[in-house]
């Protein structure tokens, strides 16, 4: 709790601390009293762009720290936001948490019980892409622009030339594969993007001090024997910034990076403060953020995927020890076939059937699954409990 609280004042010391920010917010209420607008004025409506182009650019700063009100902000600039005529760098970082590309199986991607254990939060993103960790470590950087405009490397641009000119001994690179390196093999920059019809945003991790023994923890498979034609990370050795350059600070960070997005764009933006969690500024953000907090979306969209597995079974009477194999299909998330081949001498058949039977239709779920077999196993007593017991704690483990 303690380190929460420090976590806290850090990072509102952070996004309070720039005397810049206050530039835009006078302006967007200078331009709401001359129109008579009134003070709940949404966000969107206040990102007029001057006749002459100028003002074309804006860096924006979320003072939250949820994963899912960050994802959302993103999602409602991109939906509410005339990206034809204004682009956006928005800057924002996280409490611990694992975040996947739109097109990934979580069960591959990460360690979903000891996630669990540490209480850390899965997220899936709109866009595709690997699977990152996030901590108040990890900067996360998103660049907004209109489909024509996109251009991952030269967003890119703006971070290595900002670390370039922070520490010009730093050996960074970005790669073809939209990374950035440092010392040509650490890790310490992904990427991701989303184009629509119109417009465009590309994001990117910027590694400065992430916990890399929890980074490390989290993003294992949780389950054996998953086939799958979801899209696959790509393991690559990591570093934070702070090992190679152990004084560089946050608040000398986040001012060089906007520095350097104004130069490269010809921008003039001033930093805004924004907080995703007010409703006036933001209208229907929150409803976007409990979308993707729910299970349907962060598991349930999912590519259907099967999982062919050895179950290892053990009990006290001959025979003590067997196997079973297990296959499973999922769609959406959901068990949508089960077979269980178990030797008839260690369980009767129609046990095994009546265990697959009821767990088609249930989410692909160690707690919707354990729930899911209490009534069979109520109706078996003595020996056979006991090996029915076994085999779905063997089959429940299986689901990560």
């Amino acid at each position: 709790m303690r380190q929460c609280r420090h976590h806290h004042a850090e990072l509102k010391k952070l996004f309070e601390g720039n005397a810049m920010m206050s530039h835009v917010s006078r302006t967007l209420s200078l331009l709401r009293r001359c129109s008579g607008a009134p003070a709940q004025t949404s966000f969107a409506s206040s990102l007029v762009v001057a006749s002459d182009g100028s003002g074309a650019g804006l860096v924006l700063r979320s003072q939250a720290t949820d994963v899912y009100q960050n994802l959302a902000l993103e999602d409602w600039i991109d939906a509410n936001v005339d990206l034809q005529h204004r682009s956006i760098l928005l800057l924002w970082r996280n409490r611990p948490a694992v975040v996947i590309g739109r097109h990934q199986n979580p069960w591959t991607e990460c360690n979903l019980p000891a996630m669990r254990r540490a209480g850390i939060p899965l997220a899936r993103r709109r866009s595709g892409g690997g699977t990152v960790f996030h901590d108040l470590g990890n900067l996360n950087l998103t660049f907004f622009t209109s489909k024509k405009a996109y251009d991952r490397q030269r967003n890119l641009k703006v971070v290595t030339e900002a670390l370039r000119r922070l520490r010009p001994g730093l050996d960074v690179r970005a790669t073809d594969r939209f990374d950035i390196l440092l010392n040509g093999h650490l890790k310490i920059s992904g990427s991701a993007s989303r184009l629509s019809r119109k417009s465009s945003y590309h994001h990117c991790t910027l590694l400065h001090s992430a916990d890399r023994s929890a980074l490390a923890d989290v993003l294992r498979p949780s389950c054996p024997g998953i086939q799958s034609n979801a899209t696959p990370s790509v393991p690559s050795p990591v570093a934070n910034l702070l090992d190679h350059a152990p004084t560089l600070q946050w608040e000398e960070l986040l001012d060089a990076l906007a520095h350097q997005y104004n130069e490269e764009f010809s921008f003039s933006a001033a930093s805004t403060l924004v907080d995703p969690a007010d409703e006036s500024a933001f209208p229907g953000l929150s409803r976007t953020a409990a979308e993707l907090r729910a299970w349907d979306w962060t598991f349930g969209k999912t590519p259907k995927f099967s999982v062919q597995t050895l179950l290892d079974l053990r009990d006290d009477r001959p025979p003590a020890r067997s196997s079973a194999r297990l296959h499973v299909e999922v769609k959406n998330g959901v068990v949508d076939s089960c077979e269980l081949d178990v030797p008839a001498d260690w369980l009767p058949r129609r046990l095994s059937g009546e265990l697959s039977g009821v767990l088609v239709g249930e989410r692909f779920c160690r707690h919707r699954a354990a729930a899911a077999v209490t009534a069979l196993l109520r109706s078996e007593s003595g020996e056979l409990r006991s090996r029915l017991n076994n085999l779905c704690d063997a089959v429940v483990s299986a689901m990560g």
